[in-house]
C-alpha cells in the first residue's frame, strides 16, 4: 500500500513539474507575440481618436499619467500626446462617463487643446444590450457624433443631448447612457484644453510603472 502511494505521489510530482514546464515554456515564447499584438491593437485604438495625419511622432511612447475629477475619478489614467514637427498637437486621453445607466463607461478621447473633439471610443461599459449598448461603434455609428464638435466652454449648451437642448441624438428607451457620455467628452475635452503648457511636467507611464 505505501509502496503504491509513494509511487503514484512521485508520478504525480513529476507530472506537475513537466506541466508547470510546458506552461513557462509556452508563456515565453508566446509573450512576445501577445505584447506586439496588444501594442498593435492599441495603436490602431489611438489613430481611431487622433487622425494619424495629424502627427508624426511615436504616440504611444509619448505616455503621461494624469489625475482629475474631470476624468470621471481619482483613478490614473493614460495620456498619449501627439505631436507634429515636435509641435504638440492633440492628446488621447482614458476617461470615464462615472453616471452610465449601469456603472461607469470607460473611454478613450482624442481632441486638440482649443476644444475640437477628433474622436471617442468606449472601451468598456455594461449598458443593456439593445438599448444603452449603441454607444460601441460595432452596434451603432453614433459614437461618431463626435467627430470634429468643439467644446466652447462649460456652459456650452449645444453639447448635451436633444432631450437636455443639446445637439447629440439620444437611445429610443435609453437617455442616461448617451447623457453620460456625452457630458464625459464635454469634461474631457474642456479638462484637455487646460494642458497645453503641463504636459512637460507630467510623470511619464514608465516612471509610473517602475
Amino acid at each position: 500500500m505505501l509502496d503504491a502511494i509513494r509511487k503514484n505521489g512521485v508520478t504525480l510530482a513529476v507530472f506537475a513539474a513537466i506541466t508547470t514546464g510546458m506552461t513557462a515554456v509556452i508563456n515565453t515564447v508566446t509573450k512576445p507575440t501577445i505584447a506586439h499584438q496588444t501594442a498593435l491593437q492599441q495603436k490602431v485604438l489611438l489613430d481611431q481618436v487622433v487622425p494619424p495625419e495629424l502627427y508624426n511622432n511615436s504616440i504611444q511612447k509619448e505616455c503621461y499619467i494624469v489625475s482629475n475629477p474631470a476624468l470621471g475619478n481619482s483613478a490614473p489614467h493614460h495620456l498619449y500626446l501627439a505631436r507634429k514637427d515636435d509641435k504638440p498637437v492633440a492628446v488621447a486621453i482614458e476617461t470615464t462617463a462615472p453616471d452610465g445607466y449601469s456603472g461607469a463607461i470607460q473611454m478613450v478621447v482624442g481632441a486638440d487643446f482649443s476644444g475640437t473633439v477628433y474622436g471617442t471610443r468606449v472601451v468598456e461599459h455594461h449598458e443593456t444590450p439593445g438599448l444603452g449598448d449603441k454607444i460601441e461603434l460595432r452596434i451603432s455609428d453614433w459614437i461618431n457624433s463626435f467627430n470634429g464638435k468643439k467644446v466652447t466652454g462649460a456652459d456650452d449648451t449645444h453639447f448635451a443631448v436633444k432631450k437636455d437642448g443639446g445637439d447629440f441624438d439620444q437611445f429610443t428607451g435609453a437617455t442616461i447612457t448617451p447623457r453620460a457620455v456625452v457630458n464625459a467628452v464635454k469634461r474631457t475635452t474642456l479638462y484637455i484644453e487646460t494642458l497645453s503648457g503641463q504636459i512637460s511636467s507630467l510623470p511619464t507611464c514608465g516612471d509610473a510603472n517602475e
